[in-house]
């Protein structure tokens, strides 16, 4: 496995073996626009895209659009995301950020980063995937997945906040990359180095993983 002057594998390396190994990789939030992708993404925190996209079908169909949404109580979203994480508080940003879309934008979701984290309830992450998925706007935001594979390759240390972790892999790959090796980074982590038993010998980057080289290590003392 060939690395680079820090110890760690070598940044092309990774992005050709994520493609040899997740070619069709994308997004999994289903939604058909800007506005559905914002609300799909924020009720994704704390939660995984399978349960969101179980919710939202009726959700849209009730609530299509921020004018749709800007009119409706907190209360009347709830029951619709109840089966998600933080439920209430994502039914009354979801209500608030339409108001603000609604008012000040047309009913437009902006195409600008920090017009999309101003609005209530939207992160760093939630902006970059929605400039990302909607505008083809290079961003490689940073989930749980990436957050955890990032540390256990190396390249940040564990702990490292989401938005410095996103920077750091910008800097190491080329700009047009940065998106399609978002989505393979996190299939990646899905389904190989997951958070729970990883699959440590199906995986390529084992021979210079500093986690299994550390996890070995433990092994043998115990």
């Amino acid at each position: 496995m060939q690395r680079n002057s820090s110890g760690t594998i070598d940044p092309q390396t990774l992005v050709v073996e994520l493609k040899r190994l997740f070619p069709d990789a994308g997004c999994t939030l289903d939604f058909n626009t800007p506005f559905q992708c914002l609300i799909a993404t924020m009720l994704s925190a704390q939660c995984t895209d399978e349960k969101v996209n179980k919710a939202t079908p009726a959700l849209f169909g009730r609530y299509p659009d921020p004018a749709a949404f800007s009119k409706a109580e907190p209360g009347e979203i709830e029951p619709y995301i109840r089966s998600l994480g933080l439920y209430r508080n994502k039914a009354a940003n979801a209500v608030k950020l339409s108001k603000v879309l609604a008012g000040s934008f047309g009913g437009e979701v902006p195409d600008d980063f920090d017009a999309l984290t101003a609005l209530p309830g939207v992160g760093k992450k939630t902006a970059g995937v929605v400039l990302a998925e909607c505008f083809d706007r290079p961003a490689i935001p940073v989930d749980t997945h990436i957050g955890r594979v990032s540390a256990r390759l190396g390249y940040v240390k564990e702990g490292t906040d989401p938005y410095e972790i996103e920077k750091k892999l910008e800097r190491l790959l080329e700009k047009e990359e940065w998106i399609p090796f978002h989505h393979r980074f996190i299939a990646f982590g899905r389904s190989i180095c997951k958070a729970k038993g990883p699959l440590c010998g199906n995986c390529p980057f084992n021979g210079g993983c500093p986690y299994l080289k550390a996890r070995s290590k433990a092994s043998r003392k115990s």
